[in-house]
């Protein structure tokens, strides 16, 4: 079986995030970069398949080469071979079209995204490629069981969940409870020295297939602070509720 997962390069939670150039451009001054949360689900996903069904794993990135770095920790973790896509990606659309072109060019079993990315939350890569190269599509999958070419999955809904059967090839859009978050791999001493022999293909593109524009950024205005009122303090609470924040 092979699988190849997508892999999104987006700054660390605990980023302090900046504009530049009257907030139309992403800031990357001190800015760390991660593997994408519900990207390193699908990952570690995918290393158990390899584990357990000697499964070949690819990673598959649209960017350009300071995300190199995020590769070669996927590549730490566990994936064979890396591939990046060299171009500065600016929307969903494009990055899911070049990612398209690519499996159309080198089949794979099993195409595993992140439901979303943490930067820019579109959600929209994992579904355009399933419209593009007409491969089954689960979204916001919790389990993933396969044997053979045949799948069991199961699929987060409103209240609950769906289970679902179907057959490969599949694309699926990952999240926390493919895997949960304890059984994330750090990638030890051994995977480091191995992920600098391990292939990064460069794949140059030509056609530039942008379809959207960002004009313009905005942060969340400042909270407002904070009245903390004690246990025993409920006339003062309610006077609060009432004079201040209009609540009652």
């Amino acid at each position: 079986m092979k699988i190849l997962v997508c892999i999104s390069h987006v700054p660390d939670t605990t980023s302090k995030i900046n504009f530049s150039e009257n907030n139309t451009v992403f800031d990357k001054t001190g800015v760390q970069f991660v593997i994408n949360p519900n990207d390193e689900f699908g990952l570690t996903r995918a290393i158990w398949f390899k584990e357990k069904n000697n499964a070949v794993v690819h990673i598959v990135n649209v960017g350009l080469s300071d995300t190199e770095s995020t590769l070669r920790k996927a590549l730490a973790i566990g994936a064979d071979k890396a591939i990046r896509i060299n171009h500065d990606p600016k929307d969903g659309y494009s990055v899911a079209k070049y990612i398209s072109n690519y499996i159309s060019n080198n089949s794979y079993d099993l195409i595993i995204a992140g439901r979303e990315s943490i930067d820019y939350n579109g959600g929209m890569v994992p579904g355009m490629i399933s419209a593009f190269t007409e491969i089954n599509f689960i979204d916001k999958c919790i389990d993933l069981n396969i044997s053979g070419d045949s799948v069991e999955a199961s699929r987060e809904i409103e209240g609950g969940k769906e289970n679902i059967s179907t057959k490969l090839p599949l694309i699926i859009g990952g999240q926390k409870g493919l895997v949960e978050e304890s059984d994330l791999r750090i990638p030890n001493m051994r995977g480091i020295m191995m992920a600098r022999k391990k292939e990064l293909e460069v794949v140059e593109v030509n056609e530039d297939y942008q379809s959207t524009n960002s004009k313009s950024f905005e942060k969340p205005l400042p909270k407002d602070e904070v009245t903390l009122v004690s246990a025993d303090e409920i006339d003062k609470l309610i006077d609060l509720l009432h004079n201040e924040a209009k609540a009652i």
